[in-house]
């Protein structure tokens, strides 16, 4: 650190809610030369690994935050300096190859963000707290024996829909739209966090099918398009690793720009924000899978309900894990509707009103005038156990009301 560092006093406070883990950030005026962080908790004393982000003249650092009680506050002195940062051996690293990049925490795969070599960007294996993967392996890979060979759009988690004008994104055929990546807005990684920010085009035409590559094992389909493909809209999405001990904690955000012409989401089942689970960890197994939503209701009674967040837990090479995704309150429709299958499926798609309840044809539809647009986000809490002693209730709480952050 320098000589004389900027030095600022923060406190965090838990008014409503008691907070096992959670991020927490600040936004301070960057001073006119900054690098680095240090955050010092002042009762007990200790250094807290913290991450800076220099952007429109603003510092904001981010760090976790772990058991605070309710009713209770938490002091901190934050130093700013010029000197660069001091690189540690733990943290959410990034590594850009062709196709994909690798994140690893503390140095094992979590998981490949696959910006090329399928017809929409996805991420897959998603590797849980204990080292297993709670990705089916299929179509990425030949199917294992306890996974069934059907809906090869099902690949890993991704973010898509099935009537956009008319155009299906959610199948993979001849005819159907394709999220291809146009650029990186940001990639970065450090002791704390990952972000990949990238923009997309949602292209609609026909396409043919290519020779598959495989690259580590994994089949890389290639499309051609035939003629000239059209932009439909286009998109900018983010993803966000964190480094926390409860298990893995990924926040997925997507805004989607009308930027060619009026777009209508069409009212159908086949979306949007998916995950296919492990063969093992699905309801219909056999095996003790189970879904459970925030409303109480579990299995078949949890598909096409309104919930704030639904968990899907089940074993997996004799660990119980779990998949938990949760409906920030500013996304569309919250709270969203749950297009979860007992076969393993696991999606959020608050379109598909008609599938769920009836009435008219197109109750679900969504209107976004040219150049107008429609966020979603949502956080992904991969954890260790049922739904209860992992505490996915007050992980929910953490995103929904976060701790209440003061610079004094």
């Amino acid at each position: 650190m320098s000589a004389t560092p900027e030095s600022l006093s923060i406190v965090v406070s838990a008014p409503n809610r008691n907070y096992a883990e959670a991020p927490v950030c600040v936004s301070v005026p960057a001073p006119a030369q900054c690098a680095s962080a240090v955050l010092r908790q002042l009762e007990p004393a200790a250094d807290v690994p913290c991450q800076l982000k220099k952007q429109n003249g603003e510092v904001t650092v981010t760090w976790i935050l772990r058991d605070l009680k309710q009713g209770s506050s938490r002091s901190y002195e934050l130093s700013l300096s010029d000197e660069p940062p001091t690189e540690g051996a733990q943290g959410v690293r990034l590594e850009q190859g062709i196709d994909a990049v690798d994140v690893d925490i503390d140095g094992e795969l979590f998981t490949r963000y696959y910006y090329g070599g399928f017809p929409k960007p996805v991420l897959w294996p998603i590797i849980g707290p204990t080292g297993k993967s709670v990705t089916r392996e299929f179509p990425m890979r030949d199917a294992l024996e306890t996974e069934r060979e059907d809906h090869h759009h099902h690949r890993g988690l991704f973010f898509t829909h099935g009537d956009i004008n008319g155009v299906c994104f959610w199948s993979e055929g001849e005819e159907s739209g394709r999220g291809v990546h146009r650029e990186f807005v940001e990639i970065d990684g450090g002791p704390v966090y990952a972000v990949i920010k990238t923009r997309n085009d949602w292209m609609v035409g026909k396409w043919e099918a290519q020779e598959p590559r495989t690259v580590d094992g994994v089949y890389l389909d290639a499309w051609k398009g035939v003629g000239e493909p059209e932009k439909l809209c286009e998109d900018e999405r983010e993803v966000r690793i964190y480094r926390v001990e409860s298990g893995r904690l990924l926040d997925f955000s997507i805004t989607i720009r009308a930027s060619e012409k009026e777009l209508v989401f069409g009212d159908t089942k086949e979306g949007s924000f998916g995950i296919r689970l492990a063969g093992t960890m699905k309801v219909t197994s056999g095996l003790g899978g189970r879904i459970v939503n925030a409303r109480g209701e579990t299995d078949d009674d949890a598909w096409g309900k309104r919930a704030e967040w639904c968990d899907y837990y089940g074993p997996v090479d004799g660990d119980t894990l779990g998949v938990a995704i949760l409906d920030h309150p500013t996304s569309f429709r919250h709270p969203t509707y749950w297009h979860v299958r007992t076969y393993g499926l696991f999606a959020i798609n608050p379109f598909g009103l008609h599938d769920y309840m009836g009435g008219p044809e197109d109750r679900g539809n969504h209107t976004v005038p040219q150049g107008e647009t429609v966020t979603f986000k949502y956080r992904i809490f991969i954890h260790e156990g049922d739904t209860e002693s992992a505490r996915v209730a007050d992980v929910y709480g953490a995103y929904e009301d976060p701790p209440v952050v003061e610079v004094k």
